[in-house]
C-alpha cells in the first residue's frame, strides 16, 4: 500500500534543501497532523519490539506518523533504557529536536522520568508541552546555536529523527557531549535511505572521531530494517516498501568504574 499523496509531499518538503526559516515553518504547519495519540500497552522489551501491524493507536483520523510506520522513538528508547546501569527515573535527559514529545513517551513508559526537551519549531514544541512529559521545554535549533544547558548537566541525551540531510549538521555533535555528564549516554538515529546515505557516512566520520580522541566509546550500533515506510520507490531497501535506519548508543568517557558489591 502506498503512502498518502499528502504525507510524501510533507516528508519530502522537512527533508529538502529549504532553507532553515522555511523548513521551520513546514514543521510548526505539520504539528498539528503529525501523529496519533499511542493507545494503551506498548513496545515489547528490548531488542527491538516487532514491527506492528498497526500499531495501537486511539485517534479517529489518519496521521503522519502512524501512516509512515514511523519506529525510531521506541527503538531509541528501548535501546537506551537497555544500556541504562541504574534505575532511571531519578536521571535528568535531555530530548534535542524533541518533536510533539514521541521519545518522551516512550522513555516515560520504560521509566524515564525527568524529561526535558528542545525544538526549533513553536509549533511542535506547544504539541510537546501539551503531552505534560517535560519538565521543561525550549527553543533551540542545534547547529545554529548551543544548547541551553549548563556542562555535564544530563545523565542522558537524546537525538532522534533529526540527524539527517538537511536537518542537524553532524558538526553539531560535540554539542551534545558538552551537556552530557561523565559517564552518561547519548542515544542517537539516523536514516539509512539513499538520499541519506552522505549524511551517514559524515555523521559516522563524526562518531568514531569523537571516539578515537577518548570523548565517548560505542554501547550499540543497531542497523534495524524497516525503519519506517519509503516515500519512494527509489528510497525503498530492496523494494520491500520501507527504508532501513540505525541507533547509536554512546557512553561518555570517562566511565564510572563498577562498584564493588
Amino acid at each position: 500500500m502506498r503512502l498518502p499523496a499528502g504525507v510524501r509531499e510533507r516528508v519530502a518538503a522537512v527533508h529538502g534543501g529549504a532553507e532553515l526559516p522555511e523548513r521551520l515553518r513546514l514543521y510548526d504547519g505539520w504539528a498539528a497532523r503529525y501523529e496519533q495519540v499511542p493507545g494503551p500497552g506498548g513496545p515489547g522489551p528490548f531488542p527491538f519490539p516487532p514491527l506492528p501491524s498497526p500499531a495501537p493507536l486511539t485517534a479517529v483520523s489518519p496521521q503522519d506518523v502512524a501512516a509512515l510506520e514511523y519506529r525510531a522513538p521506541q527503538l531509541a528508547a528501548a535501546s537506551l533504557a537497555f544500556a541504562f546501569p541504574a534505575p532511571p527515573a531519578g536521571a535528568r535527559l535531555l530530548d534535542v529536536a524533541c518533536g510533539t514529545g514521541l521519545v518522551a513517551r516512550e522513555l516515560h513508559r520504560r521509566g524515564f522520568r525527568c524529561l526535558d526537551g528542545v525544538d526549533g519549531s513553536a509549533g511542535m514544541l506547544e504539541r510537546a508541552r501539551s503531552t505534560g512529559l517535560y519538565r521543561q521545554l525550549r527553543p533551540c535549533v542545534l547547529g545554529r546555536e548551543p544548547l541551553p544547558a549548563p556542562a555535564e548537566h544530563y545523565d542522558a541525551v537524546t537525538v532522534v529523527g533529526a540527524l539527517g540531510e538537511g536537518q542537524v549538521p553532524s558538526a553539531a555533535v560535540p554539542e551534545l557531549l558538552r551537556v552530557t555528564k561523565p559517564g552518561g549516554f547519548l542515544c542517537l538515529t539516523t536514516r539509512s535511505n539513499p538520499s541519506n546515505l552522505r549524511y551517514k557516512a559524515e555523521l559516522e566520520a563524526a562518531l568514531e572521531g569523537l571516539e578515537r580522541q577518548g570523548a565517548w566509546r560505542k554501547v550499540l550500533a543497531q542497523e534495524v530494517e524497516r525503519w519506517e515506510r519509503a516515500t519512494s520507490e527509489e528510497e525503498s531497501t530492496q523494494g520491500t516498501g520501507y527504508i532501513s535506519g540505525v541507533v547509536y548508543v554512546y557512553r561518555k568517557c570517562p566511565v564510572p568504574p563498577l562498584e564493588e558489591g
